[in-house]
């Protein structure tokens, strides 16, 4: 599995590629910024997965990863933005964009592997034909229902990071099993799993958020192929 780093930070750089060689067998792809990894991209660089820093001089990871989503023969990459930036707003951005999912600064090399087996390993979905039989609903349907709920994850990251913040774990549990319902009821049986057990705080929920907002990306993508 071929995975490209992009970081301006040399040190940044050669230790996050450290900890992805560390968790497996990986070719590792590097580039010095956005515009050096656009470059080889364009070129037929072809990764299985890219890890960004998110703020990089000439190109910056929000806007590399924008010009993958609008390239088709890009568009499906999984794009891991990092950052030393945890706050709401930047993690909501960087939803929104697209990115499959959100690593913090320092490296902690748990979250790393995490992100790299569901890149390996996608969370289980059934076929979009099931879910439209099992609903009775159409594909048109099914891909509003997609829509929609993809929305509702982004607002309930907010939602859950202040009630964790708060602590109150207990209207957060109710939350997220309102979610793990939504994931059952779309057929997404591996994103209801991950959202079996709520995270011990805020930092901790963004990637499993992140994780699920993928799988409902990923089919929907399906439903469209």
């Amino acid at each position: 599995m071929k995975v490209l780093v992009v970081d301006d930070d040399v040190v940044s750089r050669m230790m996050l590629m450290h900890l992805i060689d560390s968790s497996g067998n990986y070719e590792i792809a590097e580039a010095e910024d956005g515009a050096d990894a656009w470059q080889q991209l364009v070129a037929g660089l072809r990764p299985a997965a890219c890890f960004c820093d998110l703020r990089m001089p000439r190109v910056s990871g929000l806007e590399l990863l924008q010009k993958v989503r609008e390239d088709a023969g890009l568009a499906a990459l999984p794009f891991v933005l990092v950052s030393s930036a945890n706050d709401r707003e930047t993690v909501e951005q960087a939803a929104r964009a697209g990115a499959t999912g959100y690593i913090v600064k320092p490296f902690d090399p748990a979250q790393v592997r995490a992100q790299l087996d569901a890149l390996a390993a996608p969370l289980q979905a059934e076929e979009p034909a099931i879910t439209q039989a099992r609903l009775g609903i159409d594909a048109v349907r099914l891909g509003a229902y997609l829509a929609g709920f993809e929305k509702q994850l982004l607002a309930a990251a907010a939602e859950l990071e202040t009630l964790l913040v708060r602590g109150a774990r207990e209207e957060a549990a109710g939350r997220l099993e309102r979610l793990r319902d939504g994931c059952a009821t779309l057929g997404l049986a591996g994103a209801a799993r991950t959202l079996a057990v709520l995270p011990a705080g805020a930092a901790a929920l963004a990637p499993v958020l992140a994780a699920v907002l993928d799988a409902v990306r990923r089919q929907a993508r399906r439903l469209d192929a």
